[in-house]
C-alpha cells in the first residue's frame, strides 16, 4: 500500500488479448465446418467418401467448436477484462489464467481429433469421451479458483449484475457436467454412461438445454450488462429489474429441459413440468432484453452512426427473439409440428449466429481497440459486417423455419381414410433441399462478413505503434464498513460466498425434483415387459451405429402422434430403450425414425443401403459407407463392453460375458452366410463392421416380441 492509500496495480490483459485471439481462429474453424455440413445436406456427394467429413461426424465438431471453441473462449476474454475492472483487482493468479487458457484450447483440439475419428458419447453437447470429460472438469476448477479467488481480493465491495451472471454461470456449469458425464471406461476413448434409456435422456436434456442456458445466456447476459453500456456509454436502465432478470432467471431455467421429450415415452409428469417452466421463461428473458435495447432511452442516435451499436442492439433482439420461440416450441400442439424438423435448427442458430455471435462481435470491435491501444481500422468495415452478417442471419433462419413446417406438415398430412398423404419419408426430404441450398448460401454471406471483421481487426492491431502493456490503475483497498442501512439485495452484493450458495441452490431445486424420481428405472417398468439386452454382435454394432454419427439423422423413439403410429408403428415405450446406454432418442430427422426398422427390410437392403443409399432409396442424401466394407469388427473387447454393462445392471450371464466374442462370430457368420447366399462375395464377410451393424439395426425394434 502507498501513500493515499491506494494500491497500484496492473490488470492482466494479455489472457484478454489471448482468448479474443483465439475466439477469432475457433470462430473461422466453427463457421467453416457450419458451411461444409450445409452443403453435404444440400448435394451429398459433398460428403466426399471419407468417413472423417461425414455429416455424422462433421455435425457434433461443428457443434463443438461453435460452442466450446468459439463461443467459450470468447465468454472467457469477456469475463476475464470486465471481472477485473468491475471488481478492481488483477486475477487471482497469472498462472492460473494461463493454465486455463492453454488447457481450454488443449480441450479444443482433443475434440477436435477425436470427433472425426468417431469417438463419441453420441450426447448432444456432451459427446466427448471419458479422458476429455476429465480435462475439461479439471480446467473449469481452474477457472473457478481464479475466479472466485479475484472476489475473495477485489476492492469493490458491490458485486455489479454481470458478475451475478458469472457467478451462477460458473456454479451450474460444473454441476451439469459432472452430473451428465458420469461414465464407465471400456477402453481408453470409450464409455458407457451410468443412466439408460429413459434416466439418460432426462439427464442429458437437462444437460443439453442448461448448456444453452448456462454456456450460452447467462454468462452472455453477464456480458452484455456490461458490454452495452460501456459500448452505448449509457448506464443500465434498470437495477431492480436486473435483480428479478437473475433470479427468475437461474430459478426457471434448470426445470426447462424436458420440453425435448414432448409426447416421447417420458413420463407425463416430466414433460408437463417442462412444458410450464419453459413457458415461464417468457417472462425474466424478455425483462432482461428489455433491459438491454431501453439503456439506449434517449440516445437512439446512436443506432444509426455506430456499427457496435448495430451489432449489440441486434443481438439483444435476437435473444428477444429466440426467448419468445424457445417457449412456444415448449407448447405440446406446437412441439408436435416442429420437434425433429429443421425449424428446431433455424431456431438455434437464430440464438447463436444472432445473439452469441452478433454480441462476441460487438465486444471484439470495442475490445481490440483497447487492449492493443489504437482505434479501430474502419467503422465502414464493421458496417458493411453487420448488414451481410444480419443477410445471411435472416436467410438461414427463414429457410430453416420454412423447411422445418413444412416437414412438419407433410409428416403429419392423413387423407379422408386415415392414410398417410407421403408415406414415402424421402418426398419429405426432396422438397426442401432448395431451402438447404439457400441456408448454405445464408452461412456462406456470415462467413463473408466475419472474414471482414478478420480483416478489420488484423488492420487495428497492425497499425497500433505502441508497446502492448497491461493497464495500471489505482484503487483504495476494500475496508469493513457498515451494510444495515443498505438494501437488502446490495447487502448480498457484499457476500461472494452467500450469494454464491444461493446462485447453486436456486439451480438445485429443479434438478433434484426432475431428476432424482427417474433413478429407479424398474418403478416405470412392469417385470413382465423387461426385454433381454443386446447380444455381443449387436452391441458392436450399435456402437458402429454411435461411431459414424447415424443418431445425428435419425430418431428412435415414436412419438404418441397418430401420424407417427401410422408411419412407424406403435408408439416407442420405456422398457424398449431401458438397456440402451447411450439412449438413441434423437433429436433431429434428417432420415426416418428406426425404432421399429428391424425386420422391416432383409439384410441384403441393409448392405446395399449403406454402400449406396440411392440404390435402395431413390433421392435420399444419406452419404456412402464404403469404409464399413473393409474395416473389421473388434469381437476381442466385447467380453469388456458386456462386463462393463452388466456392472451397469444390464442382466448378462457371467458365461455370455465370457462367451461374448464367440457368439459374436457365431452370429456374424449366420449373416454372412445369408448375404452370401443372396449373391454377396467378399473375402472375409463375418468379420466386417457391416456385418455387425446390420445385426444391430435387424434388432430395431425386435426385442421382446414372441
Amino acid at each position: 500500500m502507498t501513500e493515499g492509500k491506494l494500491d497500484h496495480f496492473a490488470y492482466d490483459d494479455k489472457i484478454v488479448r489471448n482468448f479474443l485471439m483465439a475466439t477469432m481462429i475457433w470462430a473461422g474453424a466453427a463457421f467453416l465446418f457450419g458451411l461444409l455440413a450445409a452443403l453435404e445436406l444440400a448435394h451429398w456427394p459433398f460428403n466426399l467418401n471419407t468417413e472423417f467429413i461425414t455429416f455424422g461426424r462433421l455435425r457434433p465438431l461443428h457443434t463443438n467448436a461453435a460452442i466450446f471453441a468459439f463461443a467459450g473462449n470468447a465468454i472467457f476474454a469477456g469475463i476475464y477484462y470486465s471481472t477485473q475492472r468491475l471488481l478492481k483487482a488483477r486475477m487471482f493468479s497469472d498462472a492460473l489464467s494461463q493454465i486455463h487458457f492453454w488447457g481450454w484450447q488443449l480441450v479444443i483440439i482433443c475434440a477436435a481429433i477425436t470427433l472425426p475419428l468417431g469417438y463419441s458419447q453420441s450426447k448432444e453437447y456432451a459427446e466427448l469421451e471419458w479422458p476429455i470429460d476429465l480435462l475439461i472438469t479439471l480446467i473449469w476448477v481452474v477457472f473457478a479458483i481464479n475466479f472466485f479467488g479475484t472476489i475473495k481480493k477485489r476492492r469493490e465491495q458491490h458485486m455489479y449484475v454481470a458478475i451475478w451472471f458469472y457467478i451462477a454461470t460458473i456454479i451450474t456449469v460444473a454441476v451439469l457436467h459432472i452430473i451428465n458425464s458420469i461414465e464407465l471406461p471400456v477402453s481408453f476413448l470409450q464409455s458407457y454412461p451410468v443412466y439408460a434409456g429413459m434416466q439418460d435422456a432426462l439427464v442429458q436434456w437437462w444437460y443439453g438445454h442448461n448448456a444453452v442456458a448456462f454456456f450460452l445466456t447467462t454468462p452472455f447476459l453477464g456480458l452484455m450488462y456490461y458490454y452495452m453500456p460501456k459500448i452505448a456509454n449509457r448506464p443500465i436502465y434498470s437495477y431492480r429489474l436486473s435483480i428479478i432478470h437473475f433470479w427468475s432467471l437461474v430459478f426457471i431455467y434448470i426445470w426447462a429441459g424436458p420440453h425435448h421429450l414432448l409426447y416421447t415415452a417420458l413420463p407425463d409428469w416430466a414433460q408437463t413440468l417442462g412444458m410450464v417452466f419453459s413457458l415461464m421463461l417468457w417472462a425474466p428473458s424478455w425483462g432482461g432484453m428489455i433491459n438491454g435495447l431501453l439503456t439506449l432511452r434517449g440516445a437512439w442516435h446512436l443506432l444509426r452512426e455506430d456499427p457496435l451499436v448495430k451489432f449489440m442492439v441486434a443481438a439483444i433482439t435476437f435473444y428477444g427473439m429466440a426467448t419468445f420461440e424457445g417457449p412456444l416450441l415448449s407448447i405440446k400442439s406446437v412441439s408436435s409440428l416442429g420437434h425433429y424438423t429443421d425449424w428446431i435448427i433455424g431456431h438455434v442458430h437464430i440464438g447463436a449466429l444472432g445473439w452469441n455471435g452478433f454480441l462476441t462481435f460487438a465486444m471484439i470491435y470495442y475490445l481490440v481497440p483497447k487492449l492493443w491501444n489504437t482505434k479501430l481500422y474502419s467503422l465502414r468495415l464493421a458496417t458493411a459486417h453487420f448488414w451481410i452478417g444480419l443477410l445471411g442471419i435472416l436467410l438461414y433462419y427463414i429457410s430453416m423455419v420454412t423447411a422445418g413446417i413444412t416437414q412438419g406438415l407433410m409428416w403429419r398430412a392423413v387423407d379422408g381414410s386415415g392414410r398417410l398423404v407421403y408415406p414415402d419419408f424421402v418426398e419429405t426430404v426432396t422438397k426442401i433441399v432448395p431451402l438447404y441450398w439457400v441456408r448454405a448460401f445464408g452461412g456462406l454471406f456470415y462467413i463473408i462478413g466475419f472474414a471482414l471483421m478478420a480483416y478489420n481487426i488484423y488492420r487495428t492491431i497492425k497499425q497500433a505503434n505502441t508497446k502492448v502493456v497491461d493497464t495500471k490503475v489505482s484503487a483504495a483497498p476494500l475496508t469493513n464498513h457498515k451494510v444495515e442501512d443498505e438494501e437488502p439485495h446490495k447487502k448480498l452484493e457484499g457476500m461472494g460466498l452467500t450469494f454464491s450458495v444461493l446462485s447453486f441452490i436456486a439451480i438445485a431445486v429443479g434438478s433434484i425434483i426432475e431428476i432424482v424420481p427417474t433413478l429407479s428405472l424398474h418403478k416405470y417398468v412392469e417385470p413382465s415387459k423387461i426385454i433381454d439386452p443386446y447380444t455381443p454382435l449387436q452391441l458392436a454394432g450399435r456402437d458402429i451405429y454411435v461411431k459414424e454419427g447415424c443418431y445425428v439423422c435419425h430418431s428412435q423413439m415414436i412419438r404418441k402422434l397418430p401420424s407417427e403410429v401410422l408411419r412407424y408403428g406403435p408408439a416407442s415405450t420405456i422398457e424398449e430403450s431401458m438397456w440402451d446406454r447411450p439412449f438413441q432418442w434423437g433429436s433431429k430427422r434428417t432420415g426416418p425414425d428406426l425404432a421399429r426398422l428391424g425386420g422391416k427390410y432383409p439384410s441384403l437392403w441393409h448392405f446395399k443401403h449403406m454402400m449406396d443409399p440411392r440404390s435402395t432409396s431413390p433421392g435420399s442424401i444419406m452419404p456412402n459407407y464404403p469404409w464399413l466394407y473393409s474395416k473389421k469388427t473388434d469381437f476381442l473387447i466385447l467380453r469388456k463392453k458386456l462386463s462393463v454393462m452388466k456392472g451397469l445392471g444390464v442382466p448378462y450371464s457371467d458365461e455370455e460375458v465370457s462367451q461374448a466374442d464367440l457368439n459374436a462370430i457365431k452370429e456374424a457368420k449366420i449373416i454372412a452366410d445369408d448375404l452370401r447366399s443372396q449373391g454377396i462375395e467378399m473375402e472375409k464377410l463375418d468379420e466386417k463392421e457391416i456385418v455387425a451393424l446390420i445385426s444391430y439395426l435387424q434388432a430395431l425394434g425386435q426385442k421382446g416380441k414372441k
